[in-house]
Parts: structure tokens; C-alpha cells; sequence
């Protein structure tokens, strides 16, 4: 019998998140790491994407008692390995114009983790016009932004001017969809996921946005999913349950699945899957985590419909 897209998804998201639970250790910071962070992509970001698809499941509580519990495993072990937020604290203090300790912190804060003087320190910087007016492409402001609403750091004269940094945005601008590129792409779905905090805010979306990404979100993942590009095509279709109606195609989904691995890896494209496991990590952690994402968010959204 075949499946609903509810139970695909549900399906994906739990073998996606068992992977990442699974294999953990091939993400955990070597010994001597600093704060200062050499290489923050190949060691620190993937911490954080994982206490954002951890961070999600348990806001969401769509999930079984199983996928709660490595949720919150997952989260407790990232949370240990930044030394309970003291290297966040650290970080900002060596460099307060960086914004990425305020957003690794908001998926951790989102689940109830705080740690006090990052707050303190954090409630100081993001009052300065100097760190409101660090230079940075449109989407990324946004993520900042919301960092902060999570955080509980936009009250007041701090709080963000929303639609002024979606206009700012290539989506803002509803440009001619036929010349979107791959990186551009990606800016897109982080528009999305920043203005409605990853689903939680579909409504905060413009009407005339809404109206265009239904329009061409289904051609864009069919061209993305024909060169077999799955990290955007998974991103793209967290962007379809972002959507005040969302947009949840059994087929996308059916797709997806049929090119999981069986351990519950995600390939990050066409290529085959080799390495070993830590090279296997390294490569496609990324797609797992947003497989993670885009099955949960697509069952909370299929099973509560309308926010």
C-alpha cells in the first residue's frame, strides 16, 4: 500500500534525524578547538545546523516519543560541545561584530537553553547601530533579525523593520523567475525560512510573495530534482511549508524518499555516496539535516494546516 506524503515525510525526517544522532561523534569540535575558529564551516556550522533541525522537531512535537528523545539528545550533546554556550560567549566577546554566536544561540534558546552572561552580552551588542549596520547580502540580515526575535533581543528601538529587509531581498524585488541561479536559489529559501522563522510565521510572508512562490516553486524543484541537486530541492520544499497554503507534493516527496540511503542519509547530489563515515558526514551532513527540516515541518503543517 502506498504511502501518504504525511507518513513519507514522517518516514524521511525520522531516518534523516537517526542518521544524525547516529553518527554525532563525526561532528564533535577536536580538542584544541577555540573560539577563535580557524574553520568555522567545517566544525562549528554543522553543530549548529544540527541544533536547528533538533530545535525544530521538539518546537514542532509533531514526532513520535522516539524523535523527541533524539532531538533533545542531539541538542544536549551540541550544546555540550559548545561548553554550555561559553564558547558563544567567548566568540562574541573576541569579535562582537560577528552575528553567528547570536544565531547559533537562538536555535539552543528556542529549546530553553540559555546561558547567562552570552545574554547579557548579547542584550548589550545587539543595541549598537554598529552591529545593525554590519555590511551583508540582503537574506542575511534577516537571519540575523530573526536570531534576535528567537533570542528575545528585538524589543524596542531594536526591533527589525521586517518588510523594508524583505524588499531588499532578491525575492522581495519578485523577479523574473526564469533567471533564478543555484546560489541564488539558496537565498531565496533563506528569505523564506528567516521571515517566517522556519514555518512557525506563514502569515508574516507578503501576499505578493506568497502568490509568486506558489507559482513557480513547483517548476523550480523539477528542474533542480531532474540534475538531481537534493540539498536545494529539499530546501526548496521547506519553502513549500513555509507557505501560508502550503505547497506539499506527494510526488516531491516519493523523489525524495526513493534517494535516501537506507542508513538515512540524504545525498547532498547525483553523485554516489563514498567515503567512509566521517567523510560520508562531512559531505552530505547538510542534506540530512534539511531532510530532517522539510519532513518535519511538512507533517506540522499537513496535520495542523493554516496557523
Amino acid at each position: 500500500m502506498a504511502m501518504s506524503v504525511t507518513q513519507t515525510a514522517h518516514r524521511v525526517s525520522l531516518h534523516a534525524l537517526s542518521w544524525l544522532h547516529t553518527h554525532r561523534e563525526h561532528g564533535a569540535l577536536p580538542p584544541d578547538t577555540t573560539a577563535e575558529l580557524a574553520e568555522p564551516d567545517t566544525v562549528y556550522k554543522p553543530l549548529g545546523e544540527t541544533a536547528l533541525a533538533a530545535s525544530l522537531v521538539l518546537r514542532e512535537a509533531v514526532a513520535g516519543s522516539t524523535e523527541l528523545r533524539l532531538a533533545r539528545e542531539l541538542l544536549d550533546f551540541t550544546w555540550k560541545q559548545l561548553g554550555g554556550g561559553d564558547m558563544l560567549h567567548e566568540r562574541l566577546l573576541r569579535y562582537p561584530l560577528m552575528s553567528d554566536p547570536l544565531e547559533t544561540y537562538a536555535h539552543f534558546a528556542r529549546s530553553g537553553y540559555r546561558h547567562d552572561a552570552l545574554d547579557r552580552l548579547l542584550d548589550h551588542t545587539t543595541s549598537l547601530r554598529s552591529a545593525r549596520a554590519m555590511e551583508m547580502v540582503p537574506n542575511r540580515r534577516l537571519a540575523v533579525a530573526n536570531a534576535a526575535r528567537i533570542s528575545g533581543f528585538d524589543g524596542g528601538d531594536r526591533a527589525a523593520d521586517w518588510d523594508r529587509l524583505t524588499r531588499e531581498t532578491w525575492l522581495g524585488a519578485l523577479p523574473e523567475p526564469w533567471l533564478i541561479d543555484w546560489m541564488t536559489a539558496y537565498h531565496m529559501t533563506h528569505t523564506v525560512f528567516h521571515i517566517t522563522d522556519w514555518g512557525r510565521l506563514p502569515g508574516d510572508l507578503p501576499d505578493d510573495l506568497s502568490g509568486y512562490l506558489a507559482r513557480w516553486l513547483p517548476a523550480w524543484i523539477d528542474i533542480w530534482a531532474e540534475i538531481g541537486e537534493w540539498d536545494l530541492v529539499a530546501e526548496l520544499m521547506i519553502v513549500g511549508s513555509c507557505l501560508p497554503e502550503p505547497h506539499i507534493d506527494p510526488a516531491d516527496w516519493a523523489r525524495l524518499a526513493a534517494v535516501q540511503q537506507e542508513d538515512g542519509l540524504l545525498p547532498r547530489d547525483g553523485a554516489p555516496v563514498e567515503g567512509d563515515p566521517g567523510e560520508r558526514f562531512e559531505t552530505h551532513h547538510h542534506t540530512t539535516v534539511v531532510a530532517a527540516v522539510a519532513g518535519t515541518l511538512t507533517v506540522a503543517r499537513a496535520l495542523g494546516g493554516d496557523r
